[in-house]
């Protein structure tokens, strides 16, 4: 009985409006490209300041999606 075989990579995806949109738009544009997503972690979350302002959001992710090798 074959196992599963999962890859981690990280991303990291910004919002102007929050650390929960960012994780959001990370997950929908690795989705265009990778498929089989199955899992993200929170790795950290941070912000730009710039001015004395805040003005962006960072989330970085571990990614997991299942790995297609030739078998």
């Amino acid at each position: 009985m074959p196992g599963s075989v999962y890859k981690i990579v990280e991303i990291i995806g910004t919002s102007t409006e929050s650390w929960e949109d960012a994780a959001k738009v990370a997950v929908e544009r690795a989705g265009q490209s990778l498929r089989d997503l199955r899992v993200a972690e929170v790795v950290a979350n941070d912000i730009v300041i710039e001015n004395g302002s805040i003005t962006a959001f960072r989330t970085k992710l571990k990614l997991s999606f299942k790995y297609e090798g030739g078998e």
